[in-house]
């Protein structure tokens, strides 16, 4: 009995940890520039691709019918608030990072190419947008 206890355990613990080496959860996003927590983003998979919408705004400024005024594509004067900003992204194989994806920067409309790495054992993603041969990080936190 405590032999398959203490398996169980392992298998609950494995699980968990593999679970955490995912970009899927809750993720608070920190601007790079500022150190301000901007939102809450759920990232989540669909046919092997991520997915990820912000699930709400954490600025001060933000107002509760905000739109994305900045977009121009089917996106535009949808609610920021329920609004997709992560597109594709499928695990490269061999390594603990998911690439080919989209994101998009609601304040000016933009989408850039991003991948999406974790890191601090699936505590913090570092994620990262590329136009042309620039690109930026942010190191968003899980949310427990």
């Amino acid at each position: 009995m405590k032999a398959s206890f203490v398996a169980l355990l392992f298998t609950v613990t494995a699980a968990s940890a593999m679970a955490q080496s995912t970009p899927v959860g809750l993720w608070r996003n920190v601007d790079d520039k500022t150190g301000e927590v901007k939102a809450e983003i759920r990232i989540g998979e669909s046919n092997g691709a991520l997915i990820g919408r912000i699930e709400k705004s954490l600025r001060k400024d933000t107002r509760p019918d905000a739109i994305c005024d900045e977009c121009t594509d089917d996106r535009k004067g949808k609610p920021i608030a329920g609004l997709e900003i992560i597109r594709g992204g499928k695990k490269a194989e061999g390594k603990d990072v998911w690439e080919g994806g989209r994101i998009l920067d609601p304040e000016n409309g933009k989408e850039y190419r991003a991948s999406f790495t974790p890191i601090d054992g699936g505590k913090k993603l570092e994620v990262r947008g590329y136009l042309g041969p620039f690109w930026r990080t942010q190191t968003w936190n899980r949310v427990q």
